[in-house]
């Protein structure tokens, strides 16, 4: 496919070199199972509700060519997010057949969807390779992360994590970093939280900012090329995420790559359809949400 770029992706507002990324490896496969979830959190990064077709829903058969095609050019990890995974009918087969090769990551919200097919995780929890989980629970306290994402979410969302920690899978938690926020208060008050509910209380936190919606223009600073070489290293720039891997989204019936989780609501972010060929392009850090990952080194990655 021919991919189209403005100058914008080149170039600042100021006529300077734009910053980019030169990605050197494929460490990383994430797929995107669709926008479609069980919940419509006004504050969703991806825009996710009930029925929504922003990303269409995956099927096993668009999943295993990518995968096949990623094990071929080393890639370490298989990640999956959504929306909400498991409204998406083929995901355990898909994550059935991508655990015989490679750990795998699934985000989820470990509410409704997933409770309802828990028994189809039996299958797989003796997989080749392990199966992990991290779940969102935006705050410690149940009447904030309520406000967001509904009435009795929060209890709903322990149950979830509770099921999948008994039946042995690993497990993490996503939540919601406020500005200026005292982070090892808000930790202490997680780790408090899982001891009560059963949870281990050495369970992995990963904290991210407001990302907001999708399709908004929000201002940052722009990031230069001046940026990328004077504030990061060499090293320190092979640990952005659009460095080592890719994501996969299914728009209007094709698979498309993508250049990262982050930024699938910027076409001009759409790598093409083939995964060895979207190594060789650099990417722009024109999105607003690249300056996240260059001032405070955000990564949805738990490689």
């Amino acid at each position: 496919m021919d991919i189209i770029r403005t100058r914008d992706w080149y170039y600042t507002t100021n006529d300077d070199p734009r910053g980019y990324i030169q990605p050197h490896t494929l460490r990383e496969l994430w797929f995107h199972t669709g926008t479609a979830c069980n919940l419509a959190c006004d504050f969703c990064l991806e825009g996710s509700s009930p029925g929504d077709q922003r990303l269409q829903l995956i099927r096993f058969d668009d999943a295993k060519p990518y995968i096949d095609e990623a094990l071929t050019l080393g890639v370490e990890q298989f990640s999956f997010t959504g929306g909400e995974p498991f409204l998406a009918k083929d995901i355990v087969s898909i994550l059935a057949y991508a655990s015989q090769y490679r750990p795998c990551l699934v985000l989820t919200n470990a509410s409704e969807p997933l409770q309802r097919r828990f028994e189809q995780l039996h299958d797989v929890r003796n997989s080749q390779y392990p199966i992990n989980f991290r779940v969102s629970l935006d705050y410690s306290d149940a009447d904030r992360h309520d406000r967001g994402r509904g009435q009795g979410n929060f209890d709903t969302v322990l149950q979830g994590l509770r099921m999948l920690h008994q039946a042995g899978f690993s497990v993490s938690v996503a939540r919601h970093m406020d500005k200026n926020e005292d982070s090892s208060a808000v930790e202490a008050a997680f780790r408090t939280l899982f001891i009560k509910q059963g949870i281990p209380e050495n369970t992995r936190i990963v904290a991210f900012p407001d990302f907001s919606t999708p399709g908004q223009a929000l201002h940052t600073p722009q990031i230069t090329e001046h940026c990328m070489t004077h504030y990061h290293d060499q090293q320190g720039r092979q640990n952005f995420m659009c460095a080592f891997s890719k994501m996969m989204v299914k728009q209007n019936d094709t698979m498309h790559v993508y250049a990262c989780t982050l930024v699938d609501d910027d076409p001009e972010y759409n790598l093409g359809v083939s995964l060895r060929e979207s190594l060789d392009q650099r990417i722009s850090m024109k999105h607003h949400r690249c300056y996240s990952c260059f001032a405070y080194g955000a990564s949805c990655s738990e490689s």
